[in-house]
C-alpha cells in the first residue's frame, strides 16, 4: 500500500473511531440523564401504543414545585409533600401530518374529579375525589395519577408526559441565550421576585423561572393571567427555537437535550434518546401560525370562588373537538384523517371457540330500556334524541322533561356498561361522559345545555367553539398586561 493510501487510510480510521466514540459518548450520556415514571395509576387505555414518527400524539407536560435537590432554595419539603404538585400543566397534541400543533393549559385551581389511583412505588391505593384542584393530582399517587385524571376530563387518552422542575427552566433559558417577554408596564412581585420594566426584556435563570412562576403579575393577578404568561414565553421560545435554527444544529441541539434531560422526567415509552430526537423531527417544520395556544374554558367554581370549574357548554366543545382532531386555529377546515387507525378487532366468523371458552351472544338492542331525561333548556329536545336512538336499534325508548343541568351524561345500571357505551357511540357522546348510577334501571342519557340541537354530540362543534378559544399562536408576539397593583414607576 503506498504511503499516501495508508495515511488517509489511517486518518479515516481515526475520524470513525473518534464519530463513534463522541456519539456513543452522547447517547450514554443523555440516557443515563432521563428519570422514569410509569404513564398511568390504575387507568387503562383502550387504544394501542401510538406511532412515534406518524401517529396523532398527545403529551402531557407538567411543572412540579417540588422543593428537592436544587429546587430547594424555594421553599423546604414541607411546601410541596409527596411527589410535589404541578405548578404547570399543558397538553400538547400534534397532529398525525405533522402540521399542526395544539397546547391546552389547566388552571391549577381547577376543580375536578380524580379518579382511583395506585402509587406504583409503594403499592398504595388512594380513592376517587370529586371537586379537588387538578394540581393535586399527582402529589399522592404520582405523575400517572394527573395523566388518568386528564383522560378522564377531556376523554382522550394521553400517549406520553413529560416533568420538568423549577431548575430545568433556569438551565433552558440560560442554554437558548434567554427568551424575550414583553409586558405593558413596569412590574414587581415581591412574592416570586419578578421585575421588569415596560416593554421587551430577555429573560434567562432565575428572571425567567420568576417569570413563570409569578401568580400576581399579571392581568388581575389571578390563574389565568399567569396561564396566558406562561403561552406568552413558550410561543418566544419556539419562535427563538425555530428562528436561530436550533433545531438544525447538532451542536445547540446537544446543549440543550443534556440540559433538558437531566432535569426531565418521562414515562418509559419516552425514556430513549431516539424516541426523544422523533418527537423533535416532528416538530421542526411546523408552521408557527398552526401553533395554537388555549386555556381551557372556566367559571368561577359555585362551591368556592377562589377555584375554578369548567365553563358550559365552552367546555365540552372544546374537549369534542379535540377528540374530533379539529384544527383550533381553522375550525371549520376538514379534520387530519387519521389512515393509521385500526378498528376495534371483531371475532372471525371462522374462529371455533374453545369448549371452555364460548363466545357470549350480542345482547339484542330492541330489548334494551333506554330514557332520554331532558335537562337542556329546550323543550321537547328529547323527540329529537329518542329518533337517533330508534334509528341506532334502541326502540324501547322513554323520555321526560327534567331539571336542568350544563354537562351531557349518559348514566347506566348494574350489566349495562356495554349497552351505555353503544348508546354512547350512537349520539357520539365521549366516554369520559359515560358514569355508572345504580340507581338507574337500563340507560338514561341526561342531555344538557351543552346537547341543544343535532342528534350527534359537539356536531358543528367548529361553529360552536368560543371565537377567542385560542389565546394566541407560537408566530404571535404580544405584550402581557401588567397587574395594576404590581406596577411601578
Amino acid at each position: 500500500m503506498p504511503a499516501w493510501l495508508k495515511i488517509i487510510t489511517a486518518i479515516v480510521a481515526v475520524a470513525l473511531v473518534g464519530g463513534l466514540a463522541f456519539a456513543g459518548f452522547w447517547f450514554v450520556r443523555l440516557q443515563n440523564n432521563i428519570s422514569k415514571a410509569p404513564l398511568n395509576a390504575g387507568g387503562t387505555g383502550t387504544e394501542g401504543p401510538v406511532n412515534d414518527a406518524t401517529g396523532r400524539m398527545q403529551i402531557l407536560i407538567l411543572g412540579s414545585d417540588t422543593r428537592d435537590g436544587k429546587n430547594s432554595e424555594y421553599g423546604t419539603s414541607d411546601d410541596s409533600t409527596g411527589y410535589g404538585k404541578s405548578d404547570v400543566m399543558m397538553l400538547m397534541d400534534i397532529s398525525e401530518d405533522n402540521k399542526r400543533v395544539s397546547v391546552i393549559s389547566f388552571p391549577r385551581d381547577l376543580l375536578v374529579d380524580i379518579p382511583a389511583c395506585k402509587d406504583s412505588k409503594t403499592g398504595r391505593e388512594y380513592p376517587a375525589r370529586s371537586g379537588v384542584m387538578i394540581n393535586e393530582a399527582m402529589g399522592e399517587a404520582g405523575i400517572g395519577c394527573a395523566v388518568d385524571t386528564v383522560n378522564k376530563l377531556t376523554g382522550l387518552e394521553v400517549d406520553h408526559f413529560m416533568m420538568a422542575d423549577f431548575n430545568a427552566v433556569k438551565e433552558l433559558s440560560n442554554a437558548v441565550g434567554g427568551v424575550d417577554v414583553c409586558v405593558s408596564d413596569a412590574i414587581y412581585d415581591p412574592d416570586s421576585r419578578l421585575r421588569l420594566p415596560a416593554g421587551t426584556s430577555a429573560v434567562q435563570g432565575e428572571q425567567a423561572l420568576a417569570f413563570l412562576r409569578t401568580r400576581h403579575a399579571f392581568a388581575d393577578g389571578g390563574d389565568l393571567g399567569r396561564i396566558q404568561a406562561q403561552q406568552g414565553f413558550l410561543s418566544s421560545l419556539t419562535r427563538k427555537i425555530k428562528d436561530e435554527g436550533t433545531l438544525s444544529d447538532p451542536a445547540r441541539m446537544l446543549k440543550i437535550a443534556d440540559v433538558v434531560t437531566q432535569n426531565l422526567t418521562v414515562d418509559e415509552g419516552l425514556a430513549s434518546v431516539p424516541t426523544l430526537l422523533t418527537i423533535g423531527n416532528r416538530l421542526k417544520d411546523i408552521d408557527l401560525g398552526k401553533v395554537a395556544f388555549v386555556s381551557v374554558p372556566t367559571t368561577p367554581a359555585v362551591s368556592d370562588p377562589n377555584r375554578l370549574e369548567i365553563a358550559e357548554p365552552a367546555g365540552s366543545q372544546l374537549f369534542t373537538a379535540l377528540q374530533k382532531d379539529v384544527d383550533l386555529t381553522d375550525p371549520t377546515a376538514p379534520s387530519t384523517p387519521s389512515p393509521s387507525a385500526s378498528p376495534s378487532p371483531s371475532p372471525s366468523p371462522s374462529a371455533t371457540p374453545t369448549e371452555t371458552e364460548a363466545p357470549l351472544p350480542p345482547y339484542n338492542k330492541a330489548l334494551q330500556p333506554v330514557s332520554v331525561a331532558n335537562g337542556s333548556g329546550v323543550p321537547g329536545r328529547s323527540q329529537e334524541i329518542v329518533q337517533a336512538l330508534v334509528s341506532g336499534g334502541f326502540t324501547q325508548t322513554a323520555q321526560f322533561e327534567a331539571q336542568a343541568i350544563a354537562k351531557s351524561g349518559v348514566y347506566y345500571g348494574a350489566d349495562y356498561a356495554d349497552v351505555a357505551a353503544d348508546v354512547a357511540a350512537v349520539l357520539g357522546i365521549p366516554a369520559s361522559q359515560v358514569i355508572p348510577a345504580p340507581g338507574v334501571t337500563g340507560v338514561q342519557v341526561y342531555l344538557g345545555s351543552d346537547f341543544t340541537s343535532g342528534a350527534t354530540y359537539g356536531s358543528g362543534t367548529g361553529a360552536a367553539l368560543p371565537d377567542d378559544i385560542v389565546n394566541q399562536t407560537a408566530g404571535d408576539a404580544r405584550c402581557q398586561q401588567a397587574n395594576p397593583e404590581l406596577i411601578v414607576r
